[in-house]
């Protein structure tokens, strides 16, 4: 073992990967542009015929009136819930926890919007309908993440998620989904992603997680609703002048990868069992219900990171440029299957579980 090489060179060193669809180079881009004819006219501030068509298609998949196309998931959320917030006239809005908004945003839904978020449940479990029931009134709008990312990728039963649906339209709270990786929980859910919709005001996807593009969001629901997100995002200053740069790439890795997430999901399944198998490792959720789980590791982050630069070494697999510690004895690490995972010889990766087996129980 190369005692000087840190864990994220061992990853980008090794020959095989296990994680995504490969690594963000510009071959992506040129990969999307190849079949593009040259003199297609761009989209001018979110009008054109680029644009509108791709607009369409994705409203018509998610069952929705109209949908916009925006350069970032963030702007597209914080902009709902402030329109739904408006239309009810509260600044009370309400989400998980680990919530995109209220861990990775510096706060821009309270410093840019004013609203006043009500966290639900508990950090380490999902947010249930007798919490919906518990939050009291005033509530404008509550969004739901599926699946919720920060805690394993959990989903709730579909059967809940009906449920809470059914009391928000009751009760007259709006219901947002914060759906960046809607696609890839249809398999374990049985529906089409106009069916979950359904069960939401206003629903937001991402086009580069498990489709891969380069940057990009839709936000989808009434033409009302959509008519006036325009309106905020051109106050967000995210009406750039064209947009196609982003625009022709999702288009071109959803029509490539959104029937391939059956087979990303029964590919985690796979992978988790694997982990399962081995030595002080276990997965969240134990069976995936989505091409996503954490990996968790009963050691300390300086002991894994000497395991896996050792195991990358001698099988020339990667499994991840970083670990997040958890505690004294305790790391874990996010991993998302797609488009690499199906290359590995299935016989080549039990035999790597193997050593990985071997190398925890000699720590």
């Amino acid at each position: 073992m190369d005692n000087s090489k840190s864990l994220s060179e061992a990853f980008n060193a090794a020959p095989v990967q296990l994680a995504g669809h490969g690594k963000r180079e510009v071959r992506v881009l040129k990969e999307a542009f190849a079949g593009v004819e040259e003199h297609m006219a761009s989209d001018m501030y979110g009008t054109g015929e680029l644009i509108e068509e791709f607009q369409a298609e994705m409203a018509e998949v998610l069952g929705k009136e109209a949908a916009v196309f925006f350069p970032s998931g963030t702007m597209a959320q914080q902009i709902a819930l402030r329109i739904w917030s408006d239309r009810k006239g509260s600044k009370r809005v309400a989400y998980h926890p680990l919530c995109h908004l209220e861990i990775h945003e510096q706060d821009g839904l309270k410093e840019l919007h004013h609203l006043q978020p009500l966290l639900l449940a508990g950090k380490d479990r999902l947010i249930t309908l007798e919490d919906v029931k518990n939050m009291g009134a005033g509530i404008a709008c509550l969004l739901l993440e599926l699946p919720q990312r920060e805690i394993g990728g959990q989903l709730p039963d579909y059967a809940e998620l009906e449920a809470i649906s059914a009391y928000c339209r009751e009760q007259g709270i709006m219901l947002h989904l914060d759906g960046a990786r809607l696609f890839e929980v249809l398999p374990y859910y049985g529906k089409t992603a106009a069916e979950v919709c359904s069960l939401f005001d206003s629903v937001y996807i991402s086009f580069y997680k498990g489709i891969g593009g380069i940057a990009g969001a839709v936000l989808a629901g009434s033409g009302d609703f959509t008519g006036e997100s325009k309106i905020w995002k051109r106050r967000h200053g995210g009406d750039l002048i064209s947009l196609y740069p982003y625009i022709i790439p999702a288009r071109h890795y959803y029509r490539q990868r959104v029937d391939k997430m059956g087979q990303y999901y029964a590919g985690a399944k796979e992978l988790a069992a694997l982990f399962n198998g081995c030595h002080n490792i276990s997965t969240l959720p134990e069976v995936p219900v989505s091409n996503m789980f954490h990996v968790h590791f009963a050691l300390s982050r300086e002991q894994v990171e000497r395991i896996l630069i050792t195991f990358s070494e001698e099988t020339g697999i990667g499994f991840t440029p970083r670990l997040k510690e958890t505690g004294e004895f305790s790391c874990s690490y996010e991993l998302n299957i797609g488009d690499l995972y199906g290359g590995i010889p299935k016989a080549e990766l039990e035999a790597a579980f193997g050593l990985l087996d071997r190398l925890l129980r000699e720590a």
